[in-house]
Order: C-alpha cells, then structure tokens, then sequence
C-alpha cells in the first residue's frame, strides 16, 4: 500500500507554529496549486485548489523562514481526523503530513509567482522530517 502526495504550489499564508503541551511544536500552511484547462467553449479556465499541510517538531521550527507566497515543493502523506467541536458537531479534515518541504526560490528573491516552472539546484533548500522521530506526537 501507497499513501504518498506530491504538490509544487504556493504558499496562501505565513506558516502557524504552536508547540503544543508536551513540547512538541507543529506548523500549519495551506498550498495553493493551480490548473489551467479549457472549457467546452474553448476558453482558458484557471482553477486553484488549497491544501491544508501540516509540519511536525525540527520541520515545524525550520518553518519559521518560510513566507507567504513561497514556492515551495511538498512530499507527504494524506491524513484524515475527525472531532467533535464545543457545540457537539461532528468536524472532519483532510491534511497533508509533510515528509519533505523543499522551497524552490531565492530566499532573498521577492515572493512574486515564478515566470517558468524550473528552478536552479543551488538555490533550493529543503526541509526533511527527522527519521529517528516518532511519526506522530501521541
């Protein structure tokens, strides 16, 4: 069995870090990635999908150089969790738990959209999950 995602896309926001009560800190970012087809009329469509990715402990705190509208390259596997929120609602979602960030920009380069889609090895840094962590914080 494969539980394996792979997203290049933008980041909407500036990441939310938090450690949580056992010390263990966790970063949020949502990706955008974009597709461009064309409609029945034969016009050029763009659709955006957002991607809620979360980063756990040495990923987490290396999070903190990462900017709103990074590009950013995403290896990780897909998650699912289910809650009951404070007026006893049943609450889902569906995240994407980081293996690898690897940013694909400058990090003094401003953060417009890129012009192309290929960037340069030296001017890419990546973020990896520790292996001789634990998967999971519980």
């Amino acid at each position: 069995m494969l539980n394996k995602v792979i997203f290049i896309g933008n980041l909407g926001k500036d990441p939310e870090i938090r450690t949580l009560e056992n010390n263990v800190m966790r970063a949020t970012v949502s990706i955008a990635t974009n597709e461009s087809y064309k409609d029945r009329n034969g016009n050029w469509q763009k659709a955006t999908e957002w991607h809620d990715i979360v980063l756990w402990r040495a990923m987490a705190e290396r999070a903190k150089s990462l900017r709103k509208g990074m590009l950013v390259y995403v290896e990780g596997k897909l998650t699912h969790r289910k809650w009951t929120d404070k007026e006893g609602r049943e609450r889902y979602a569906s995240e994407i738990v980081a293996d690898v960030l690897r940013i694909l920009e400058k990090r003094d380069a401003p953060h417009t959209p890129p012009s192309g889609h290929h960037t340069e090895e030296k001017n890419q840094e990546d973020l990896h999950a520790d292996p001789n962590q634990e998967d999971l914080p519980f």
